[in-house]
């Protein structure tokens, strides 16, 4: 079914080229737009029609919402797909498209801006029955206030930004005497990250995990969820590996996770695709926030429910009932997505950005790559360090590990660093293998066996292709690092 004639994708990347696959499979043409630094990205290759939008910085071409909107007019697009970042949780772009009367695949920008609030979202919640981390009801005011809270709720305590997100801002206070210093600290950079200088106080879960629900709304009050995700394992307050579903899910507890899910859809009037995210802690999950979004992680749902996301955005986008309910679906085996960045693990996950030199990516049964580059294209040092998103399929969850670890094994990637052996030594991990993972797994599971493992098949690997592309200092730089690592480890 043709939803639209032609629909604007206001991203770039990997993304950008997903929602252009969904819309080539219904008939839709596509429109891209390009900073100066994208001008021979693939993204704006695949397009049926492509506009310059501004130079390199986000705030000069994929942030700059006038002009976004005005390629859409010019190109005749009726619908905009913000993909995620940049644009896709601005209520202001939301609203905006809104009054230029062309459709935002989203949700309502009221909504937007009521779940783009931590404090008032995490209100709402609590007036609707859903659980949430202890902590204070508003933006801290007064500082004895806030040392009152923190003592009533028990040290640890984290400060977060109220509008903030991906761990910016985020200071772990671990008595009254470091309270002081982390609200002001929090506060300096909430205003300059995010213009709104509001921060609060929650309990600090020390070891949690990450457990994060589907959505699907429709514009006729109908929802469903299509199960869980686990993105435990983080870096920075960022995910780099998810998978569906969550290895410590029971019935019972997925009933009631899934029923706050709902909880808050309906609270939030919610419409179109969204993600409820949840700490999970000794038996107890707590509301935590709600991406109004596509998720980078949606592949590994697609993947164990069939459901094409981004198709269904698009149908209820143009007004359509969801054409399922709850009782229609169902978990076909198990899923995980590892992200693929430009970064070194060994060295404090720097960004690595440069030319790819050569590349092959794996394939076979059940894996599946999004991915926005190619051989010899720049990863550029504006633009977040993601390479591709490999995700992996099987009926079970030791056969999904097993496959990763064969994907990751075929991958070649050279010219810059990336967190490929970062992922072949967590697929290797006992405890990552028996599912016992937490958001700060990374910083406390030492992988030192796997790492060492990784550094034989990667030098043998690394050797073989130098022989034909002479790649040697490659294998010089891989093997340094790696051994640099093990000794600093074995050092203390």
């Amino acid at each position: 079914m043709k939803y639209f004639e032609k629909l604007l994708v206001a991203n770039r990347g990997e993304i950008a080229i997903r929602i252009m696959r969904a819309c080539r499979e219904l008939d839709i043409e596509t429109v891209a737009i390009y900073s100066t630094a994208d001008k021979s990205a693939l993204h704006v290759k695949y397009a049926d029609e492509a506009f310059q939008v501004g130079e390199a910085h986000p705030s000069k071409s994929y942030l700059n919402m006038e002009r976004i909107i005005d390629i859409a007019k010019k190109s005749g697009a009726e619908a905009v797909h913000p993909g995620y970042g940049f644009l896709a949780e601005n209520a202001a772009f939301a609203k905006l498209c809104l009054d230029e009367n062309i459709t935002f695949v989203g949700p309502r920008w009221k909504t937007i801006k009521a779940m783009g609030s931590k404090i008032g979202s995490k209100q709402m919640m609590k007036e609707n029955g859903v659980p949430v981390v202890p902590g204070t009801d508003g933006g801290i005011k007064d500082l004895e206030e806030a040392k009152k809270v923190a003592a009533d709720i028990g040290y640890p305590v984290i400060v977060k930004a109220s509008a903030g997100g991906g761990g910016i801002g985020m200071q772990i206070v671990a008595d009254e005497k470091a309270l002081e210093e982390a609200i002001a600290g929090s506060m300096r950079i909430a205003q300059s990250a995010f213009g709104d200088a509001t921060v609060f106080i929650e309990k600090y879960l020390v070891q949690p995990r990450h457990i994060e629900f589907q959505v699907l709304a429709d514009e006729h009050g109908n929802a469903v969820h299509l199960y869980e995700r686990e993105c435990s394992i983080q870096r920075r307050h960022q995910k780099l590996v998810e998978e569906a579903p969550s290895p410590i899910m029971t019935p019972e507890l997925r009933e009631r996770m899934a029923d706050s899910a709902l909880r808050v859809v309906k609270a939030s009037d919610y419409s179109n695709a969204g993600t409820v995210e949840f700490l999970y802690s000794n038996g107890n999950y707590y509301f935590m926030e709600m991406n109004t979004r596509l998720q980078v992680e949606h592949t590994i749902t697609e993947c164990i429910t069939g459901v094409d996301i981004v198709k269904q955005q698009l149908a209820i986008a143009a007004g359509e009932s969801l054409a399922f309910g709850q009782d229609d679906l169902s978990i076909r085996g198990h899923a995980i997505e590892c992200r693929i960045n430009a970064e070194d693990p060994l060295n404090n996950f720097a960004a690595d950005p440069g030319k790819i030199v050569r590349y092959r990516s794996p394939g076979g049964p059940g894996i599946r790559i999004d991915s926005g580059i190619h051989m010899g294209y720049t990863i550029s040092p504006v633009y977040d360090s993601m390479i591709s998103k490999l995700c992996a399929w099987d009926s079970t969850r030791k056969e999904a590990i097993m496959r990763m670890r064969r994907a990751i094994s075929e991958y070649i990637i050279l010219g810059v660093k990336t967190t490929l052996p970062l992922h072949f030594a967590i697929m290797n991990n006992q405890q990552y293998i028996e599912g016992n993972t937490h958001t700060h797994f990374l910083q406390e599971e030492h992988i030192l066996s796997t790492l060492e493992r990784y550094k034989r098949d990667e030098e043998t690997r690394m050797q073989t292709l130098a022989g034909t592309f002479d790649q040697g200092k490659k294998i010089a730089a891989i093997t340094a690092a790696v051994n640099t690592y093990l000794q600093q480890k074995k050092n203390g």
